[in-house]
C-alpha cells in the first residue's frame, strides 16, 4: 500500500493480523505505518522483538536504516506495539504522558507493558510526552481513546479531502469496530466510547481510512467497514527430521456460507 496525503507519503511496512493462537496466546502480529514527509522519516508502532530483521528489511525496501528514522510515534505501552523503540538510535519517541505513567506504576510480570523498556522510556532524553489534542507533526494530531489501556491514543493524519485514522488497539479489528466491542480491554465500557469516537471521526470525512492494529486497512462504503487488502499470514512449521521438511501453513479467512 502507498498513497500521498498531507504532504506525507505513507507506506505500510507490516500490515497486521487480526487473531490469536489458540494454544500459545497473541500472535503478535501488529501494524507498523511509515510516513515519509515534511522534513520527517516516522514510524507509527513498532512492532514486536521478532518483527525486527522484517522492519530492517522493509525499510531497506524503501532505501531507509534504522538511523533514518526521526520519529516513533507509540499508540500505547503494549510489547507487541511499542517494544522495537529501541531500534531506532536518532529517533525522538513519542508517547501518551498518562500511558507512560500508568506503564511505569504496572506490577512487573502480570500485564503485557514491557516493564524494563516503559522504564527506560521515562527517562530518554529523546522521549516526548504528548497531551490529549496535541499536533505532534504537522497536520497529524493525537487524540485520547482509553479502554484498552487507559492512556492509548489514535493519530489522527488530516489530507485535503479525508483523513487517515491510526487507531492502534483503541480499536484493532474490522469486528471490534463493527461490533464496537474491545476484545482484550481494561475498560469495555471506555472501548465502547472509544470506538464510537473513532466513527465519529471516520463518517465525518467521506474517503476517510482506518488502520488498526491488527487488521487490514478498511474505508466505509455505503456505510459499512471495507478492507482495502486482503489479510496474509502463515506459519512455517518442521515436523519432521529435516529443516527440509518445512510445512507452511496459510491463514487466510474462509468463504462464509
Amino acid at each position: 500500500m502507498n498513497m500521498n496525503i498531507a504532504g506525507y507519503t505513507l507506506d505500510l511496512l507490516v500490515v497486521g493480523f487480526p487473531g490469536k493462537s489458540v494454544c500459545h496466546g497473541g500472535l503478535g502480529w501488529s501494524t507498523v505505518a511509515l510516513l515519509q514527509g515534511h522534513g520527517r522519516v516516522v514510524l507509527i508502532d513498532t512492532g514486536p522483538i521478532g518483527m525486527r530483521s522484517l522492519i530492517r528489511d522493509k525499510l531497506k525496501q524503501h532505501g531507509l536504516v534504522a538511523a533514518d528514522i526521526t520519529d516513533v510515534l507509540l499508540t500505547h505501552s503494549h510489547h507487541d506495539h511499542s517494544i522495537n523503540w529501541t531500534m531506532f538510535p536518532n529517533a525522538r519517541i513519542h508517547i501518551g504522558a498518562h500511558e507512560l505513567e500508568w506503564s511505569l506504576e504496572q506490577p512487573w510480570g502480570e500485564t503485557p507493558v514491557p516493564e524494563l523498556y516503559v522504564r527506560e522510556l521515562s527517562t530518554m532524553p529523546r522521549t516526548v510526552r504528548i497531551a490529549q489534542g496535541s499536533e505532534i507533526l504537522p497536520r497529524l494530531t493525537a487524540f485520547d481513546a482509553p479502554g484498552h489501556t487507559p492512556g492509548h491514543l489514535v493519530f489522527v493524519l488530516q489530507g485535503d479531502e479525508h483523513d487517515v485514522i491510526f487507531t492502534g488497539d483503541a480499536a484493532k479489528t474490522r469486528a471490534e469496530l463493527v461490533s464496537e466491542k474491545g476484545e482484550a480491554s481494561l475498560d469495555h465500557a471506555l472501548s465502547t466510547e472509544s470506538i464510537r469516537e473513532i466513527w465519529r471521526r471516520w463518517r465525518s470525512r467521506p474517503g476517510t481510512m482506518v488502520v488498526p492494529g491488527h487488521d487490514v486497512p478498511m474505508v466505509l462504503r455505503d456505510g459499512r467497514a471495507s478492507y482495502l487488502e486482503t489479510h496474509q499470514a502463515a506459519v512455517k512449521a518442521y515436523f519432521g527430521d529435516s529443516l527440509e521438511d518445512a510445512v507452511v501453513i496459510q491463514l487466510a479467512p474462509q468463504e462464509r456460507k
